[in-house]
Formats: structure tokens, C-alpha cells, sequence
């Protein structure tokens, strides 16, 4: 009989560092921007560039850890990950030009993306596949919450400590990360002389899993979506004299993540993906919307529950959705084909909606992608949604072949 038990020592330590590992993106990203205007005299665009330039070297790790963490194992590539991530971060110390903060975010991102798609990659083989909506929700709360505390620590650390202070904080979190992950116990996979060939080819398939495609790409622009909110609601709060409301948008998040996702994991195991998935884009498309029309306090808030119960919900489901449509022996590649598009999202709008705010400003901004947000209600029906109950078990989706198990 297979083994359900989800609180595991090592479902525990593998989420709590992909928390921190999280919390030190979203904790930087929010305030990189600030940084890059105050001290480097940058424009907003130029600004925006510094905050999503990040997401490039992400990218382009988990191009490559996707196929490489099979192959050369899961544990040494979390080691590799952690460790690269802490030298760049050395880095911060000594920002003398625009391009140097380019140079140095590149190469962050590049050891954050190998060490978030290992923990990733670990995790999915750690939760029994009878409860892999449900241990796919509680794990993908380690994101979720690191993506509201992250921004309300920056915001808050922003205002009363300098730079360098916050850089040594994020030195400290990386080596818990660090002596954390020795204490992980990982089943390393065991690839039989074709898979092995398989994985060991250099080809298109081996970066990236068509299986996932469809989700993948709603991902792209869920995340240029929420990229809105990361990159420029700080801003957007000086601007509208609501900077504690905007400070606390984050803290509501939150909290609604925090109460929601346990049930979101249960209907998504029980009810299946649509029902989880269609109110997402609809809760993050009010959200935005809400953000545009702000005045009052109480309304920011508001839409930070809207965004949370949007964005926050979507990232873990669509995971789950990829794990579920992935031969086992390819989940590493699955899962960083999914944050590929997710980042890239990420990466890529805080450039472009810094072009768009002289034109539109803030409340435009909003307006924008609220709309876009609104528009993959549509979009995920056309791709995913209307095939799920057609659905007939393959190697890709079978929770015995998720398993390992033959059957």
C-alpha cells in the first residue's frame, strides 16, 4: 500500500528553504528598483531593467537545471544552487554603476533559479501522489507567503535601515538555506539506459516539457500580471499618499493565502483543477482592478486579498497541474519549464509597464492588467480547461507512473 504520510522531516525542510530561498527574491525585487533610482540615479525603466534582470539569469539557469538535476542529482544541484546564490550575494556590498547592479542581479538570479527548481524537483518526489494537490498546496505556501512577507520586509526594512544591513540579512537567511539542507534526505532517481539516453541527448525536449506548455504560457502572463504589483506598488503608494496601506497590502495577501490554500489543495485533489483554477484569474483580475481605483486604505487591502486568493493560488495549482502532466523521470524538467514561463512573465513586465507609465501612469498600469488577468479566464479554457474531463490516463498523467510505480 502506498505510503500518504505528507509531514515528513523532509517535506518540512525542503519547504522551509524554498521559503527563504523565496523570500530573499521577493524581499530584493521590491525594493531593487528604489535602490536603482536613489543611489544610481536610474529611470524607472532603467530601474525596472535592474529588478527584471534578475529574472533573466533565472531563466536561464532552469533552462538547463531542468534537464541537468536528473542527471547529475538533485542534492548536489540544491547544494550548487544555495552556494552560488551566497557568493553573488556577496556581491551587493560593492554596487559602483548601473551595470555592475545588472551584472550582479544576472548572476543571483542564475544561482536562485538552480536552487528554487531543485527544491522543487525534491518535493514533488517527497509528496505522495494521492495527495499531490494537497502536499503541492501546503509546500506551494512556502512561496506564497515568502511572496507577501518578502515585499512587506523590504518595504518595511527600506524605511529604516540602509542598504548594506539588508544585504547581511540575506547573507544570514542563505546560510540557514545552506545548514538546513544537510539535513535533507533525498531520494535520488534512478533512470533506467533509456531514460538515461533520453535525458542525456541535446535537444529542445530535453529543456523544455511540451506536456506543460499550455499552463506554462497561462503562467507567462499571470506572472507579467502580478509583476505589476511587485515592482511598482511601492511607488504607486508614495504616489497616492497610502504608504503603511501599501506596506500591509502584502501582510493581507498573507494571510488569505495562509487560510485559503489547505482547501484549494483538497478541492483541487477532489474536485479536479477547473474549479480551482477559473476563480484565480477572476479573483487576481478584481484585484488589479481594485488597485487602479485605490483612495482609501481599506480598498489596497482589499485588493491584496483579491490578488492573493489570484496570484498566490494559481502559482501552486499550476504547478500541481505540471506535475500531474509529466512522465516522473522528467518532473525536474517539467516543473522548471513551468517557472520558466512564470519568471519570464515576471522578468519581462516590470521593463515594459515602466514604458507604459508615462503614458498611463500607475492607475493605467493596473487598468492594463487587470484586463490581461481577465483575458486567461478565456485563455485556459482554450488550452487546458475544456480537455480536463476528456482526459484519459497516460504515462504523463497517471498517479501510479507519478510514483514511480509501474501500472
Amino acid at each position: 500500500m502506498e505510503k500518504t504520510k505528507l509531514w515528513t522531516k523532509d517535506f518540512l525542510i525542503d519547504t522551509i528553504i524554498n521559503f527563504l530561498l523565496y523570500l530573499i527574491y521577493y524581499l530584493l525585487m521590491v525594493i531593487i528598483t528604489v535602490v536603482a533610482k536613489d543611489t544610481l540615479q536610474a529611470s524607472l525603466s532603467e530601474a525596472g531593467l535592474a529588478s527584471g534582470i534578475f529574472i533573466v539569469g533565472t531563466l536561464f539557469a532552469r533552462l538547463f537545471v531542468g534537464k541537468s538535476i536528473e542527471l547529475l542529482g538533485r542534492k548536489k544541484m540544491l547544494y550548487a544552487g544555495i552556494i552560488f546564490y551566497f557568493v553573488t550575494m556577496l556581491f551587493y556590498f560593492d554596487i559602483k554603476s548601473l551595470l555592475i547592479l545588472y551584472i550582479i542581479r544576472f548572476l543571483n538570479g542564475i544561482g536562485y533559479g538552480i536552487a528554487s527548481t531543485a527544491t522543487s524537483t525534491i518535493v514533488a518526489n517527497i509528496i505522495p501522489s494521492t495527495r499531490r494537490g494537497e502536499g503541492i498546496n501546503y509546500y506551494g505556501l512556502s512561496t506564497s507567503v515568502a511572496a507577501a512577507v518578502g515585499p512587506f520586509l523590504g518595504m518595511f526594512l527600506e524605511q529604516y535601515m540602509n542598504f548594506t544591513f539588508i544585504v547581511m540579512f540575506c547573507v544570514v537567511l542563505l546560510l540557514i538555506c545552506l545548514v538546513s539542507s544537510l539535513f535533507l534526505d533525498v531520494t535520488e532517481m534512478k533512470l533506467s539506459k533509456e531514460e538515461l539516453a533520453k535525458l542525456s541527448r541535446f535537444s529542445l525536449d530535453n529543456f523544455l516539457e511540451a506536456n506543460v506548455f499550455p499552463i506554462a504560457f497561462i503562467g507567462l502572463f499571470m506572472g507579467f500580471c502580478y509583476s505589476s504589483v511587485l515592482s511598482f506598488l511601492a511607488a504607486y503608494a508614495q504616489e497616492i499618499n497610502l504608504v503603511a496601506a501599501g506596506t500591509f497590502f502584502f501582510v493581507a495577501y498573507a494571510v488569505v493565502i495562509t487560510i485559503s490554500r489547505p482547501f484549494t489543495g483538497i478541492i483541487f485533489d477532489k474536485k479536479g483543477e477547473n474549479f480551482v483554477m477559473y476563480p484565480c484569474y477572476i479573483c487576481l483580475a478584481i484585484g488589479l482592478f481594485l488597485l487602479s481605483q485605490a483612495h482609501y486604505g481599506y480598498v489596497l487591502l482589499l485588493a491584496g486579498v483579491f490578488v492573493g486568493l489570484g496570484y498566490g493560488t494559481f502559482m501552486s495549482n499550476g504547478q500541481a497541474i505540471c506535475v500531474k502532466l509529466s512522465p516522473y523521470y522528467r518532473m525536474g524538467v517539467a516543473t522548471s519549464t513551468y517557472f520558466i514561463a512564470l519568471d519570464l512573465g515576471l522578468g519581462v513586465g516590470p521593463f515594459l509597464l515602466g514604458f507604459l507609465r508615462p503614458v498611463i501612469g500607475f492607475q493605467g498600469i493596473y487598468i492594463v492588467t487587470a484586463i490581461v488577468a481577465f483575458l486567461c479566464v478565456f485563455l485556459y479554457y482554450a488550452l487546458y480547461g475544456k480537455k480536463v474531463g476528456r482526459m484519459n490516463c497516460t504515462t504523463a498523467n497517471c498517479k501510479n507512473c507519478l510514483s514511480g510505480d509501474e501500472g
